[in-house]
């Protein structure tokens, strides 16, 4: 007996002093952690300020945003209703929380599961959106790449719908600056849903994660994350005074530290756009979109020298459709500079809507002179365009 009462103290121990090197590892790991920070004015894309934002980091829960983008675009497309009723799988059932707890064999509205992942962060509901969008969550995530890539975030990695740990799985602050403009300007009728503070399911009433909801006037959206690799980060917008930036903040201790941050982050920024009010500039939308230049903008671009130029060959009621006709485009002219350019798909405002211009960017001014020519010659229609060096979310190539 006393043989194994020594056995159990030296097992205690040596528990105890692994603890013990545990937590002074993570404390450790910790006071080292760095934060990585941007914001952006979401109206034309420019730089606020920007602290080690091309680091790459793992984005936990940030990652349900890229879910929810690709969910966003199914519904604009009619490929799924909100109402529609969406089988829940063994494999989504059984993820590990946070989790709305929905059990293997039922079956969730699309509604509740957009909201689960928003308010809940539920990594079961990400699953399921992933598995009903008719894919395998790992198939999923390889679109999820895919899309982030065209959308210019050029460090990013998917390798799940949720942002549950995986290694391989990494992104950056600014691209998730880039993410979270995308989806305010891509998918504006249903933005508002990030506000929500609360969704009720089955009887019961989940609160949203996100306090600068509560805290921070102004704030609408977006979305928290956490895990121990990953720190405490968040992706937020505010508006006031006509004025919306987009914040991001990666790494942190602890919630409150990563809240404050986030919030000086916030008025800095907007406190900043109010004081250059009486300064223009370059903004993402336009107020009508032509495939025929005005007077006006010809004369603005003729002005533009010092910026980099294309020729926006369309304006279309949806991405895709623009985006695959400026590759068709870029495919079929017989002209090098044309063909080496790159596309980009600018979303604009019209009337109540959104449209989608469709460019070839990346030349010299001489080039894109050329090349409308070119087009016109063919009987195709285009527009010399001047394009900012600032412009931080524009679509980027896809092949």
């Amino acid at each position: 007996m006393a043989k194994k009462m020594k056995v159990f103290q030296y097992v205690t121990r040596l528990a105890l002093a692994g603890l013990f090197c545990f937590c002074t590892i993570q404390s450790a790991h910790a006071a080292r952690r760095t934060v990585s920070s941007i914001i952006i004015d979401a109206k034309t894309g420019d730089v606020i300020s920007a602290s080690n934002a091309d680091e790459r980091r793992y984005p936990a829960s940030l990652t349900k945003l890229m879910t929810l983008y690709i969910t966003f675009n199914a519904l604009d497309k009619g490929l799924i209703k909100m109402e529609d009723e969406l089988p829940v799988s063994r494999t989504a059932a059984n993820r590990s929380p946070s989790k709305l707890g929905v059990r293997a064999g039922e079956k969730i509205k699309v509604r509740d599961a957009i909201m689960a992942l928003i308010i809940k962060s539920a990594n079961d509901c990400a699953t399921v959106l992933a598995e009903g969008l008719g894919y395998s969550e790992e198939n999923f995530a390889k679109t999820m790449t895919e899309v982030a890539k065209e959308l210019g975030m050029k460090n990013t990695t998917f390798k799940n719908a949720s942002g549950l740990p995986n290694r391989q799985q990494k992104t950056t602050a600014r691209d998730m600056a880039i993410l979270g403009a995308a989806i305010y300007h891509h998918f504006p009728q249903y933005y508002d849903l990030f506000s929500a503070k609360k969704f009720t399911y089955k009887g019961k009433t989940i609160y949203t994660h996100n306090h600068i909801l509560k805290t921070f006037d102004g704030a609408d959206g977006m979305k928290t994350g956490f895990t121990n690799a990953a720190g405490y980060n968040i992706i937020t917008s505010a508006e006031r005074d006509g004025h919306r930036v987009i914040a991001v903040t990666m790494g942190h201790n602890t919630i409150k530290e990563r809240d404050t941050k986030v919030a000086n982050m916030m008025n800095k920024g907007l406190t900043k756009l109010a004081l250059a009010d009486n300064i223009e500039t370059p903004s993402l939308y336009a107020s009508k979109v032509e495939n025929s230049p005005s007077v006006e903008e010809t004369r603005t671009a003729e002005q533009a020298e010092e910026n980099k130029w294309g020729v926006q060959v369309g304006a279309f009621s949806n991405y895709a459709k623009a985006r695959n006709y400026a590759l068709h485009i870029r495919q079929q002219i017989n002209y090098a500079a044309a063909r080496q350019a790159q596309i980009d798909i600018e979303p604009a405002q019209k009337g109540a809507a959104i449209v989608y211009r469709s460019k070839l960017v990346g030349m010299e001014k001489n080039e894109a002179d050329n090349t409308c020519n070119r087009l016109k010659k063919s009987n195709k229609s285009c527009i010399v365009v001047a394009v900012t060096q600032n412009q931080q979310f524009a679509m980027a190539d896809k092949k």
